[in-house]
């Protein structure tokens, strides 16, 4: 019988994992019941207008898989774009008001995309810190082929005038570009594009913005916080308040063809499906013609904020639908996550990794379905709750 196999790189994978069991960051598959629970209270989706299932989307999905398929077969610079999705894109880009639009699977590849194809050699990419993983890791890709890349401080943008200054100073000729997101998904409050355009001017830079929390829910037209068009390029996603999936960059023409030529998640993956983008047309048509679920979505975060800083939580008046009640460590995080759901409330506990140690919440994602009667049954239920546990 021959010597049992010595695996050192097992045996340290599986002491990482009971380090993380251990901590209380130990994550898992939470699967979904076909069938929820009653009166279950769900404020863990970012199905902000609760399209996932519109009627209308769903018909739209149902139509292009019987015209086309459920498969888009290769990639889009093969055989994988069809007139759908260049009509998409035109659309979108009109959307935004932009000049060209580029649709990708998932709004991670779009933004991987578009940080490690664009940035070269000397340039500056500058971040703020809590910026989606997404958009860290493509700035990451960049760095591989030489791009500097900094992190400011959540939004302390003296900070960031402060590196654009140093790198033009040290780098003349460069090419430096501004990350952000426009809403953050962790903490729910907004990016000062205002400031970030005056920046971006002072220093002959790019502005880049992720909108994946706010197209479809903010703006007067649903467009996101960037309705005014101050970003030079905006990455949305579909995942969110457009009820379905993928990641769409829109910005000037130049732009959507190189990444057509350079992006490498755009270029070595299968194209999204037509039924994927027969959904997201259908989600424009809803954003345009009911204006109403918008609007409850903005009165329900008003009213739930006012009433949850009356319990003396402290709560920002934020206009959006991510509401973090933070509770410091992980365990209190659990414990709140748990007391929500034997109230039939489904919140989860948001810990380390995903916060900075010490700023674990439990966060509350709001969708314009929300009745009177729910709100009242979830300031209820952290009414009941025992916060001197947090002390």
């Amino acid at each position: 019988m021959s010597a049992k196999r010595s695996r050192p790189w097992f045996d340290r994978l599986n002491e990482r994992l009971e380090a993380r069991r251990t901590g209380a960051v130990w994550r898992f598959l939470n699967i979904r019941r076909d069938e929820s629970r009653p009166f279950e209270i769900d404020l863990a989706s970012n199905d902000y207008l609760r399209l996932t299932s519109h009627p209308l989307l769903i018909e739209r999905v149902r139509q292009a898989a019987l015209r086309r398929g459920v498969g888009s077969g290769s990639s889009r610079l093969v055989r994988g774009t069809t007139e759908a999705h260049a009509a998409l894109e035109a659309r979108f880009a009109e959307f935004k008001k932009a000049e060209a639009a580029l649709l990708f699977p998932t709004g991670y590849m779009a933004n991987l995309a578009v940080l490690s194809s664009l940035a070269l050699g000397d340039d500056l990419i500058v971040l703020d810190k809590l910026s989606h993983a997404s958009l860290l890791d493509g700035a990451r890709l960049a760095a591989e082929r030489g791009a500097v890349v900094r992190t400011f401080a959540h939004l302390r943008y003296e900070r960031l005038d402060a590196l654009l200054t140093a790198h033009r100073r040290a780098h003349p000729d460069a090419a430096c570009f501004i990350v952000t997101d426009t809403v953050f998904s962790m903490d729910g409050d907004l990016a000062d594009l205002r400031m970030l355009a005056a920046l971006r001017d002072a220093h002959d830079a790019c502005l880049i913005v992720d909108e994946a929390h706010a197209t479809g829910v903010l703006g007067p037209c649903g467009q996101g916080l960037d309705s005014r068009g101050l970003a030079d390029v905006t990455i949305s996603t579909a995942s969110k308040a457009l009820g379905s999936l993928g990641g769409l960059v829109s910005g000037p023409r130049a732009v959507i063809d190189w990444l057509i030529n350079a992006g490498r998640s755009f270029i070595y993956t299968t194209a999204a499906p037509p039924t994927q983008v027969a959904a997201i047309d259908a989600a424009l048509d809803v954003i345009e013609r009911e204006p109403k679920r918008r609007e409850r979505l903005a009165q329900l975060s008003l009213a739930i904020r006012r009433r949850l800083r009356r319990l003396g939580l402290p709560v920002r008046m934020d206009p959006t639908p991510i509401i973090p009640i933070d509770v410091g460590s992980a365990e209190c995080a659990l414990a709140l996550a748990a007391h929500l759901d034997a109230h039939g409330i489904i919140a989860p506990a948001i810990r380390p990794p995903t916060v900075a140690p010490n700023t674990a919440r439990v966060r509350l994602s709001l969708h314009c379905e929300l009745t009177d009667e729910q709100v009242e049954r979830l300031v209820f239920a952290l009414s009941t709750f025992d916060w001197a546990q947090l002390r």
